[in-house]
């Protein structure tokens, strides 16, 4: 519940909306705003002029009385706040990250407490309504009104325990799109839940119980990748991820026999071999398999030596 006063918030509705939702921490909602100061009616920022504002409600957003005002609203109304400047002296600071947000990365300037007290704001209007603070008119067009269970949230929005769920989600729909031969939507699944799975781990001291739990959910998905990768004759990032298996897990068998099948398709011959030995050696059904890839092996190197044969023989003609 906000500890904002309401009664410092005065509404006044310009065009009815069409759908009233009751919102709840996780809604996202999306809506276009003005914001002119009371003092002078002066138009200090317009989104009309670029985007949309996106918000996700509960997320601590620096400007809390947005998150008051949009929940007073119908999707598609559009309507005028006037709000008393005791409820909005981060105003200026949060119209400085929008409108730098919407800059390119080149042109876009940190702002400390030593520089914001030499330099300013970098705009000159919020440093005025910085040094004079004044009430605020917002009108508002709410846009649309996504509840938490009607949207896939980005990883950012999750806590946890969402985040682990999220990753067993990703992994069978990764399992799904490779079975359909669809290794593009298969990859782009596995690499999500890796992704969330790295942020958890960031949290946690490397090789302690806590960390080598979740690498037990990232070892899969790292397997899965690298099978993809084989699929598509990418092969180094295959290596690249079973090894990053085998650090942990030296005698993982499937991550030694992709890991070989990756290194024979990048000629690493000798790599090859060790691979598909060692993962022979802890696997006895595997020997025929191996036996066969030696095969094809020792007929690479033969190749190989021959065209290095006559690559030398030319250098001396």
């Amino acid at each position: 519940m906000s500890k904002i006063d309401e009664a410092l918030i005065r509404k006044e509705c310009l065009h009815p909306g069409n759908a009233f939702v009751e919102m709840k921490p996780g809604t996202r909602v999306r809506f276009h705003y003005q914001t002119k100061r009371c003092s002078d009616g002066k138009m200090i920022d317009d989104s009309r002029k670029d985007k949309p504002m996106e918000l996700v409600l509960g997320k601590q957003f620096k400007l809390e009385v947005w998150e008051v005002i949009v929940q007073k609203m119908a999707v598609s109304e559009v309507a005028r706040f006037t709000v008393d400047k005791s409820l909005v002296p981060q105003y200026p600071f949060v119209a400085k990250t929008i409108r730098d947000a919407r800059k390119p990365q080149e042109k876009r300037k940190h702002c400390c407490g030593m520089t914001l007290q030499n330099e300013g704001l970098g705009y000159e209007d919020l440093d005025d309504l910085f040094k004079n603070p004044s009430d605020l008119e917002f009108t508002f067009e709410l846009l649309s009104v996504e509840l938490p269970e009607d949207y896939e949230r980005e990883s950012w929005q999750l806590n946890e325990d969402e985040k682990v769920e999220s990753v067993a989600v990703l992994r069978e729909k990764g399992n799904q799109f490779y079975k359909e031969g669809n290794m593009n939507q298969a990859m782009t699944a596995y690499t999500q839940a890796l992704g969330m799975l790295e942020q958890l781990m960031l949290r946690e001291k490397p090789e302690d119980d806590e960390w080598m739990e979740l690498f037990n959910k990232k070892k899969p998905l790292l397997l899965n990748y690298s099978q993809c990768k084989l699929n598509t004759k990418d092969y180094y990032p295959a290596i690249e991820y079973c090894t990053e298996v085998l650090k942990y897990d030296p005698d993982n068998v499937k991550a030694l026999f992709r890991r070989a099948k990756a290194n024979l398709g990048a000629w690493n011959l000798e790599e090859a071999r060790e691979d598909f030995r060692r993962a022979a050696e802890l696997e006895r059904g595997l020997k025929s398999t191996v036996a066969k890839e030696f095969k094809k092996i020792d007929e690479l190197q033969k190749n190989r030596d021959e065209m290095d044969k006559e690559r030398f023989k030319n250098l001396f003609h």
